[in-house]
């Protein structure tokens, strides 16, 4: 279910989850930092059963820590920023692939920016590459 998180888990007298109450989402500005985050919906509670919850846990952007750590540029949506279909940032010798370049993804898009960055430090560092 898309743009939709659990408020809630509601168990039983045995405490084993019998049902979760969720709450819709939308994307909104945070007035603090300018970056889109997820609010809630009002009135968009439901109750559904549930016998088994599987999470998959968003990611909203990388840390300020992080980038401020290296020094990195970043865009305007948070992600660290790199000239279109490269990985190395605006501080020499730092690369970067994954959620933190592009943004919450599917895995397999992490893997192919990870072996693309890879063979983007490769080359950086040999002056050529036999990376595929």
């Amino acid at each position: 279910i898309y743009q939709t998180t659990v408020k809630e888990i509601i168990k039983n007298e045995k405490d084993a989850i019998e049902a979760v109450k969720t709450v819709k989402l939308t994307p909104k500005k945070d007035e603090k930092n300018g970056r889109t985050i997820m609010a809630e919906i009002d009135g968009s509670e439901e109750i559904m059963p549930c016998d088994l919850l599987l999470i998959a846990a968003g990611f909203v952007g990388i840390e300020n820590y992080v980038t401020e750590a290296f020094g990195v540029a970043k865009t305007e949506r948070g992600n660290v920023k790199t000239e279109n279909g490269q990985y190395q940032t605006n501080v020499p010798k730092v690369f970067t692939a994954g959620d933190a370049h592009r943004g919450q993804s599917l895995v397999v898009w992490a893997i192919a920016e990870g072996r693309a960055c890879a063979k983007e430090v490769d080359e950086f560092l040999m002056e050529y590459s036999n990376m595929v």
